[in-house]
């Protein structure tokens, strides 16, 4: 059986559905790949900090998906506006929808509106030109709520120099925001214990590697009650985090310019201010309860800061004409199906964070896009896809070349993909293997135009 299918989203999760899709053996496959961006990789190009290269070094294998014939990029086209849902049934057999999270949950305390959501400084931070071109890294302390690994990276960036971040990939914007940080003490709050912590343990232990940072735990801090124990025993990540935390709690200030402490057992309740400005955040001290959590102790600290940075989770936005759990901040599912008011909308599928919410690492979205697509294709043995009108593969690219919609390809990334690594060849200073283009217009344009053959 020959299928045409829609994926919604060129993330990980997105790729992942659309190799499993391709390489199925009983039916003939393609897939077209829409993304908002001009580019593809979503999170792995403007959501893991640019000095870490090594997770980024993920975009070589979904590099590979994308060069399978079977699968067509459409960049710098956003499905609701550009083209509907409705319209696309009538060019595929099936859509599936991983357009994943970016935005961040609210802070609820009093004073949350004046933090900043981590997603707002990592879009800046990585060149994302949906996000702010510059930033305000005036704040000599700055507190950070939350203990992931979006806070450790917050962290780092904000204790680092603006040049020991020239090597990576950072477009000169950000550099010379960075530059001009005055960032020397930054505090992680977390309101449970070490084993709680969601760091990943290499990620933990790099937070440490820069001469320029000294990262500090409070021996008090150092707890654990029978359901840490338990946790520890139970996860070999978590009791590394604990063997790196303990061994940072052991140590004595020294000179480095940068301090990151990171804090277990506060829960910050207020960020304090005084008429526009932040002056401090209050945390409540907590206790173990007994039975596996914590409890406010009523004791409270004011810590003085001058800027707040909150990395609680990140959260999907809805999709014009699917579905959309407006509590839970995802596309309704059983799995994989798109439910809606009357059960399942047809041959609609979903996937990745958008389906499950911001939680787990890549192994998960794998996972999570084989039970989708298993799904798609029992439904497309037991003769439950729909049947779309236009059987032309290019019928789409009419559609949009109608409406005049200037959409980028997968040739398209490997135009802008030459050209940033020409702009990083260039740098004066230091030589780098790419330099970001941040504007969109500039992308599209860079991706659009073919070099004229002499």
């Amino acid at each position: 059986m020959s299928l045409r299918v829609a994926v919604i989203g060129a993330g990980p999760a997105g790729i992942y559905a659309s190799d499993l899709l391709i390489r199925n053996e009983d039916h003939d496959i393609h897939v077209d790949l829409f993304e908002q961006m001009p580019a593809p990789f979503g999170l792995i190009r403007y959501g893991v900090a640019p000095d870490h290269p090594r997770i980024k070094g993920i975009v070589t294998s979904l590099h590979r998906v994308l060069d399978k014939p079977h699968l067509r990029l459409l960049g710098n086209i956003e499905v609701g506006k550009d083209v509907t849902i409705e319209e696309l049934r009538d060019y595929y057999d099936a859509i599936v929808i991983s357009t994943g999270a970016v935005r961040d949950r609210e802070l609820l305390i009093p004073g949350g509106d004046t933090s900043i959501g981590a997603g707002e400084f990592v879009g800046f931070y990585d060149g994302n030109p949906r996000f702010e071109r510059s930033w305000n890294l005036q704040a000599r302390e700055v507190a950070v709520i939350g203990v992931g690994n979006v806070a450790l990276d917050i962290s780092r960036i904000l204790a680092k120099t603006g040049d020991e971040l020239l090597v990576t990939e950072i477009p000169d914007n950000v550099h010379d925001s960075l530059r001009a940080n005055r960032a020397k003490v930054v505090h992680m709050f977390g309101r449970r214990g070490p084993a709680n912590a969601k760091f990943t343990p290499k990620e933990l232990r790099e937070l440490d590697e820069s001469d320029t940072i000294q990262v500090l735990v409070d021996p008090e801090d150092i707890d654990y009650d029978q359901a840490s124990e338990d946790l520890r025993r139970a996860d070999k990540s978590i009791d590394l985090n604990c063997q790196v935390l303990e061994q940072y709690a052991m140590r004595e200030p020294d000179d480095s310019p940068h301090k990151i402490h990171i804090h277990f057992f506060e829960e910050p309740v207020e960020v304090l201010t005084e008429g526009d400005a932040i002056v401090g955040i209050r945390t409540e001290r907590q206790e173990f309860d007994g039975e596996g959590g914590v409890r406010g102790t009523g004791s409270f600290t004011d810590w003085p800061v001058q800027q707040v940075y909150h990395a609680i989770g990140y959260r999907s936005e809805p999709v014009e004409g699917v579905p959309f759990d407006l509590e839970r901040n995802v596309i309704p599912n059983d799995g994989g199906h798109v439910l809606g008011e009357e059960g399942f909308e047809d041959s609609l599928y979903v996937t990745g964070w958008i389906k499950r919410g911001p939680v787990g690492l890549i192994g998960n979205t794998k996972s999570d896009a084989k039970e989708t697509t298993d799904m798609l294709i029992a439904d497309a043995d037991a003769g439950k896809l729909n049947t779309p009108k236009h059987t032309d593969a290019d019928a789409i690219i009419g559609l949009l070349e109608e409406r005049n919609i200037a959409y980028t390809t997968w040739d398209g990334w490997y135009r802008l993909d030459e050209a940033e690594r020409a702009l990083g060849a260039e740098c004066s200073r230091l030589p780098r293997e790419r330099k970001k283009i941040v504007e969109w217009e500039d992308m599209v344009e860079r991706a659009r135009t073919v070099p004229q053959v002499p």
